[in-house]
Formats: structure tokens, sequence, C-alpha cells
């Protein structure tokens, strides 16, 4: 079950991303529809070069919020997906085909958004 210190960094990794030009941002709790993990931060990023800035930067905040990735991909190659499970948040940074395509909000639809 989620708690509130976890929501609180959610929600500023969420800002985070924000600042950094993600579009269209959501913050979904789905603790209650699973088992391994308690947030989703799903947000649309425009280009490649926008997803490794994003990446990069995210991957410096995350360690000011001392968490660590669980499985840290060895490049970012792929331009339309990239996921960074942090254990009780995994963050979804998607070019806009795959956000469409996926429509991980419309799956995961009993998630709470935050």
């Amino acid at each position: 079950m989620a708690d509130n210190a976890n929501e609180k960094t959610v929600k500023e990794i969420a800002a985070f991303i924000e600042e950094h030009n993600g579009q269209d941002t959501v913050v979904l709790n789905i603790s209650e529809l699973n088992s391994w993990t308690d947030y989703f931060i799903i947000t649309t990023v425009t280009s490649s070069g926008h997803l490794r800035g994003l990446l990069n930067q995210l991957y410096q905040k995350l360690d000011e919020e001392h968490l660590m990735l669980m499985h840290r991909h060895k490049k970012a190659d792929d331009e339309r997906w990239v996921l960074l499970d942090c254990g009780f948040v995994v963050i979804h940074l998607m070019n806009q085909e795959a956000r469409e395509f996926y429509n991980l909000e419309k799956l995961w639809f009993n998630g709470k958004k935050i």
C-alpha cells in the first residue's frame, strides 16, 4: 500500500518532469491493483533528444531522492519508450505514438489519478 512519503516523492518527480518539458504528465496510484509497484508516472517526450536529455536529468533527480533503479538500462536507444523501475514508482517516458498505442491510462483505468 502506498504511503504519504512515497506519494510526496512521486509528486516531486512528476513536477520535475513537467519542469523539463514532459508533456501531459500523469501520476496514477495503482497500489490497490497489483503487488509490484504503487505508482506510475507517465509522460510524453517530444523527440529522441528530449528523451535522452530528460533521462539524464532524471538519473540525477533519482539519485538526489535516494532512489535506486531496479533495472538500469545500459543505454537509451529506444526512442519510443523508456521505463525506469524504482520499486514503488515506475516512470514511463514515451513518445506520442507509443503513448497513444499502449494507452497505459486506459489499461490502468482503475488507478487513482493524483
